[in-house]
């Protein structure tokens, strides 16, 4: 057994030493870059397929990112015309999918329509007593009238 005590970036626990990486705070680096950009972020409201943004969701949290940093890789990706997942990252958005129950493809977009909107609508007759009123006008004064 070889015992030593451990410096640096390692944790060591009494004489024993780990090869066990010590973090300090909360947030590891998660990106191979060394490049950062600083940008201004907004809040926004969006409104999305309730399946779909359980499947972001779901996706982002496996991969400790936040959905709105999730949606800005997907459309700088896009925009550049680059495929954001590679091919684990896509069989694991298939699971997802079929967890949740989506069964949308790129063949869907632009054709999503809202459940209340795509109901039918039921023409119904005015109910009675609901019918529009007159609006009265004021007398004419006439003259020596007071």
């Amino acid at each position: 057994m070889h015992f030593h005590v451990c410096k640096g970036r390692y944790a060591s626990f009494g004489l024993l030493s780990f090869n066990v990486p010590w973090y300090i705070g909360t947030t590891m680096q998660t990106t191979r870059h060394k490049q950062r950009f600083v940008v201004e972020r907004v809040q926004t409201g969006v409104r999305i397929e309730k399946r779909l943004l359980k499947v972001l969701k779901a996706f982002a949290d496996f991969h400790d990112l936040t959905l709105g940093d999730l949606l800005e890789g997907i459309v700088l990706h896009a925009f550049d015309g680059k495929t954001a997942f590679q091919k684990p990252s896509r069989r694991r958005i298939k699971e997802l999918k079929k967890f949740y129950g989506l069964n949308l493809d790129y063949r869907a977009s632009h054709r999503l329509v809202e459940a209340r909107a795509a109901a039918p609508k039921l023409k119904t007759k005015p109910a009675r007593g609901s019918r529009r009123v007159k609006r009265m006008r004021p007398a004419k004064k006439t003259r020596g009238a007071k």
